[in-house]
């Protein structure tokens, strides 16, 4: 587990960031001013011949500036060559050779110049070259013939390319040519053996150059090899030999070096380039080659070993790394060193660069040029292009060596002015103008800008601005009038304002002032400071075995105004979340890892403000890759070496080997385990059995498991042998009563020791001591035929094959086949020992009448029926052994209260015997099985209710059931109640004594003999208290009155509007029979009728008018007409609603105005229709 450090391009970024707070003010684009180089190519421009060639230069300036070009030192007209033309408003060239010409014809040193009326900016002078890939002469190279363990160099002499090719060593079938300590490739692309062994004629040898531009590869013609040896066998087992050299007769020679050569060299190297020692020796056996510097130590943080070791390179050489170096190269019989001597010089680089000169009228400034080389660089001046000594005088300027002095400037002062230092190892030109203006304060940058910032960060709030003279800027904080600057501030010339470390009460409202004589502006910034992003719980470095699951934790603390995002890396790319992870907030788990899931996991957490890394490594522990290249050396009659190559052993080291062998006589295709050795090992003496044709492979196994084996080796046969050993488990068995089976285990491949295995069986009875029986089998199995019954045989098996017999065999005892028992046990006794079991006793049998050998006497028994009336009883024949010559046991496990029946019979290996008379007994009363089906039921919080079914088994008489019950609350226990009933109840009830507490109940049923099985249940859990209470108390709470009150003032506007709408018509009929409903065929009376206002919309006559405005027959439901004086209603159980509006038709009411009918909801609802 570890914070992962920020990548080494936010070191860069924070380096230039730096550098540009210090850079020079520059003059907004809108304000005239000299040209200035803004784009240019490179120094030495190498170009690819088959592309047009582009030489860069861009530049800005007010008015725009125009372009002219030099090549080598004169005036190049581009106007006189058609291939060439300059970009629109650009000082680019381009070289069109679509049309033809040859782009060689275009190399030289190129510069552009950049002119407007106030001065002339130059770029560098730019060495066009065209690219060069040259083919390889063509050669035919002789056969190198080298004496084996000889020194050799194949040279690549590759023809010089521009840039220089790429080299590498190749077979001629392009195989890739295996380095190491011994072989390996010099910097100048020879290929060096410091010692040849004769495996280096396996291939050819073929230098290969890779030219950049145009992406060809060019190989030379192959060197092949012919190694002279005294050990003319290619044993690959010696590879690995402790001693290889001497065990091929090469002789051991002390260290020489092929490069460099003798014992001392130098080198020069410039500054800021990288060095490369390099030193190749040879020797037998190969030397190792260690570096070091005379005087001191190698700069660990730039020295770095290559190729294996014979290179030493020191990146971005300083002067410091100058000295003697020397390399040391040994081996067993002795060392030597070479010395190279460095000395590091220096092309010229800046000390002091020349920046922009900005001036007001009348002000003074400089120009300084300072560099420094090995040698000394000299300071050249020119002056918009020209030698400054051929530039009109100008009294306001003074030059002093590296420095131009201005005094008094004006505005006939503007120009462009060159500095070009140079040494014998390079150049460097820079550009600076000096321009005079009148300008008063300006911001560059938009107002109010509005600035988020990580706590406890470096930040920087930036104020570009401009003027001249140049003004001088100040920053406040929120108003206030002490500027910023010092302590945690700091401004730079550019006008940023730096904060070294961002603290809460950092934040606020910025604002800059930019001053000078001629006014000032402003500007403000407001910043805001947000918590950091900071991964509190980072993963953790984990092993884990292959097909696990892993789960990398990663949890993270941010800024809550921010958005969040988690993203994970592997090995430091983007992770590719597949069906076997996922993805979560603050973990990754993968599910099933595999091979491929190790290395390293980095959680990233992002906002749009920062970020937090950290890293962890997983680590597979998987099974080991196969061994390979089996090999079989040191080939005996009974032994051999077997060689392999180990595998990978997946982060998990081997533990064992396990070879197996197979062989194709016996059971082809199947392999056997032949012998296990220690993960230590790669070499193996095998003992080896006669006449078997071997194969082997090889398994490797770790903690995980075991790898795929290996391919087989090659085949070894032995030589064949007569059998040393017999087969095993030999067995003499009847099948029938008259026959005896031989059986015996086969030999196998390894123990046949030659061919057309065979054995030799014999028999003969044991008693009588007759002559030996023989016979040869090829199989494993030979039965005796016409035997007496049970009678002992002497048996022998012997192996033999075609080399010979084995030795004498063991004596084995076999039998011949069994006959059934001919006698039944007599003399049957039987004892009742308890309710469930009695005791046997009998009379043996005589031996001779069991012919066979004697298993055991056994009791078959059943349950004829019980004693208890009406009560069905199995009557399945159950069995009781008694194994041995014994004459009593005891049966178990019988039901109580019970009449059984039993037999005797005798066992031996062929069945049963005779059985005995049968015999008879009954067992006692027992305590009877627990209650069927025992039930608690609480009908309400006063009442308990109990009921049970009859026990399964009664075993005996029942007479009566006991019951123990106990109230308790929490760990609260009453005293224990006892209740005793008549076998006949199966119910009770009980009333309870609280509502709180709960009972614990046990019941068993008795016999005569006691108190059976019990079973125990509980009372439910009474109903909860908060819950009763609020039952009890709803009409109390505020919600419900609420709600109550809510309804009655419903109800009341509805029977107001009710009553509203029928005070707005006349008169309707009111029958006298409350039971008659009005009808269509009854006539309007005059004294009785009711006008409706709107006769359009008046109803029919025994209808009612819904609420969508359809006319629908009367239904019962929801007329009042149904509603008649002790009718029952629809609504409520009770009559209630019925009661409610049920109307009384007096008479004298009915001859009122008025309606005599109080007004039902639903008829109130369709009035308002």
């Amino acid at each position: 587990m570890a914070r992962q450090q920020p990548p080494p391009w936010v070191h860069a970024a924070f380096l230039l960031f730096f550098l540009s707070l210090g850079g020079a003010i520059e003059i907004p684009m809108d304000l005239t001013q000299p040209p200035t180089i803004t784009k240019q190519s490179v120094k030495d421009h190498i170009v690819d011949p088959r592309d047009n060639i582009l030489i860069e230069c861009e530049a800005k300036g007010n008015p725009a500036p125009s372009f002219h070009w030099t090549r080598n030192s004169r005036f190049f007209n581009i106007a006189k060559d058609p291939r060439v033309s300059m970009r629109r408003r650009s000082g680019t060239l381009v070289i069109d050779f679509r049309s033809g010409g040859r782009p060689e014809e275009y190399e030289g040193e190129y510069q552009c110049f950049a002119r407007n009326k106030f001065g002339t900016a130059l770029s560098n002078r730019i060495r066009l070259q065209v690219s060069k890939s040259p083919l390889w002469p063509k050669e035919n190279l002789d056969p190198v013939v080298v004496q084996e363990g000889a020194p050799l160099t194949l040279q690549c002499n590759p023809p010089p390319g521009l840039p220089s090719p790429v080299i590498f060593w190749m077979s001629s079938s392009m195989e890739p040519i295996t380095q190491d300590k011994r072989v390996s490739q010099g910097h100048n692309g020879d290929l060096y053996f410091s010692n040849v062994m004769l495996q280096d004629m396996q291939t050819d040898y073929s230098c290969n150059a890779r030219f950049h531009f145009t992406h060809t590869i060019q190989q030379k013609n192959p060197f092949t090899l012919k190694v002279l040896t005294n050990h003319p066998y290619n044993d690959s087992s010696l590879r690995n030999h402790p001693d290889m050299y001497s065990a091929r007769g090469v002789a051991e020679r002390t260290p020489s070096f092929m490069y460099p050569q003798g014992t001392s060299s130098s080198q020069m190297v410039l500054r800021g380039m990288d060095l490369l020692l390099e030193c190749i020796a040879s020797g037998v056996p190969t030397p190792d080659i260690a570096w070091y510097k005379k005087g001191g130590d190698l700069p660990s943080d730039k020295a770095k070993f290559e190729n294996f070791n014979k290179a030493l390179r020191i990146t971005n050489v300083s002067e410091e790394d100058s000295g003697e170096y020397f390399c040391l190269a040994s081996n067993k019989m002795g060392s030597i060193r070479h010395t190279i001597s460095v000395r590091v010089k220096a092309a010229p680089y800046w000390l002091d660069e020349p920046k922009n000169l900005i001036l007001a009228p009348g002000e003074d400034g400089r120009l300084v040029c300072r560099a420094n080389g090995n040698p000394k660089p000299t300071v050249q001046w020119m002056v918009n292009g020209e030698p400054l000594q051929s530039a009109p005088p100008n009294p306001n300027r003074e030059v002093a060596g590296d420095t131009i002095i201005f005094r008094d400037t004006q505005i006939s002062s503007r120009a462009v002015y060159q500095c070009n230092t140079s040494n014998e190892h390079g150049y460097l030109l820079a550009n600076a103008f000096v321009s005079v203006l009148d300008v008063p304060p300006r911001m560059l940058s938009p107002r109010n800008q509005f600035i988020r910032v990580i706590l406890y960060n470096r930040t920087r709030l930036d104020c570009p601005f401009f003027g001249s003279p140049i003004p001088t800027l100040r920053w406040f904080k929120n108003g206030q009038g002490s500027n910023l600057d010092g302590g945690n501030y700091h401004v730079y010339e550019n006008g940023s304002l730096e904060i070294k470390m961002i603290r809460k009460e950092d934040q606020g409202i910025y604002t800059c002032v930019a001053t000078n004589i001629l006014g000032k502006a402003e500007n403000q910034v407001r910043l805001e400071v947000k918590d950091p992003t900071r991964i509190y719980r980072m993963p953790e470095d984990q092993v884990a075995k292959r097909g696990t699951t892993v789960q990398l934790e990663c949890r993270v603390k941010h800024d809550p105004s921010l958005k969040l995002t988690v993203s994970w890396l592997k090995d430091d790319e983007p992770l590719y979340i597949g069906n076997r992870m996922k993805k979560e907030d603050d973990s990754l788990t993968i599910f099933g890892v595999a091979e491929r899931d190790q290395g390293s996991y980095t959680c990233v957490a992002s906002t749009e403000l920062d970020q937090d890394l950290a890293k962890a490594y997983l680590t597979v522990l998987g099974r080991p890759d196969r061994p390979r290249d089996l090999e079989l050396t040191d080939l005996a009659e009974r032994s051999v070496r077997l060689t392999w190559i180990p595998g990978d052993d997946n982060n998990s080291p081997i533990t064992d080997y396990v070879i197996q062998f197979e062989e194709d006589q016996f059971q082809p295709g199947v392999w056997h385990d032949h012998s296990k050795f220690p993960g230590s090992v790669n070499s193996a003496i095998l003992q080896l059995s006669p006449y078997v044709n071997y194969q082997f492979r090889v398994i490797a196994v770790n903690e995980v498991g075991s790898s795929h084996p290996s391919l087989p080796s090659e085949r070894y046969r032995t030589s064949g042998a007569p059998p040393e050993s017999n087969p095993s488990d030999v067995k003499g068995e009847g099948t029938r009563k008259n026959n005896m089976e031989i059986t015996w285990t086969p030999m196998n491949a390894t123990s046949a020791f030659g061919p057309n295995l065979r054995y030799i069986v014999k028999w003969r009875r044991r008693e009588t001591r007759e002559t030996w029986n023989n016979v040869t089998v090829w199989g494993s199995r030979y039965v005796v035929g016409q035997t007496p019954v049970y009678v002992p045989y002497e048996i022998r098996v012997q192996a033999e094959n075609d080399f010979g017999k084995a030795p004498e065999p063991d004596t084995v005892i076999g039998y011949s086949g069994e006959d059934y028992p001919r006698a039944a046990p007599t003399e049957v006794k039987i004892r009742v020992l308890n309710s469930t079991a009695i005791s046997l006793q009998w009379n043996r049998v005589y031996s001779d009448t069991v012919q066979g050998q004697l298993r055991e006497y056994r009791a078959y028994y059943w349950r004829e029926s019980s004693l208890l009336k009406n009560l069905w009883v199995s009557q399945k024949r159950q069995q009781a052994s008694f194994p041995g010559d014994r004459p009593r046991g005891v049966v178990s496990r019988l039901f109580p209260y019970s009449n059984y029946k039993l037999e005797m019979v005798v066992v031996n290996g062929r069945g049963d015997g005779p059985r005995s008379e049968t015999k008879e007994f009954t067992t006692p009363e027992g305590v009877p099985s627990a209650p069927r089906r025992f039930r608690v039921r609480q009908p309400n919080l006063e009442t308990i209710n109990l009921e049970w079914d009859h026990p399964e088994h009664p075993n005996g008489i029942l007479i009566g059931y006991t019951l123990k019950y106990v109230a308790f609350n929490g760990t609260k226990v009453g005293k224990q109640m006892v209740e005793n009933f008549s076998p006949n109840q199966t119910k009770f009830s009980m009333q309870r004594a609280d509502p709180v507490s709960r009972y614990r109940f046990t019941l068993s049923a008795r016999t005569q003999v006691g108190s059976g099985e019990a079973v125990t249940e509980e009372s439910p859990a009474p109903p909860n208290e908060a819950y009763t209470n609020n039952q009890a108390d709803i009409a109390t709470q505020g919600w419900f009155i609420g709600l109550m009150c809510a309804i009655a003032l419903l109800v009341l506007i509805l029977l107001i509007v009710c009553f509203i709408k029928r005070s707005r018509g006349g008169k309707y009929p009111v029958r006298e029979k409350k039971d008659v409903p009005l009808g269509p065929e009854d006539p309007k009376e005059e004294d009785g009728s009711f006008d409706y206002s709107d006769e359009d919309n008046k109803p029919l006559q025994g209808s009612q008018t819904s609420l969508d405005g359809t006319i629908k027959q009367q239904e019962s439901d929801d007329s009042l007409v149904d509603y008649g004086e002790g009718g029952e209603g629809q609504f409520n159980e009770d009559g209630s609603f019925i009661g409610q509006y049920t109307v009384k038709k007096d008479k004298e009411e009915t001859e009122g105005n008025e309606s005599s009918e109080a007004t039902s909801p639903v008829n109130a609802i369709y009035s308002l229709a």
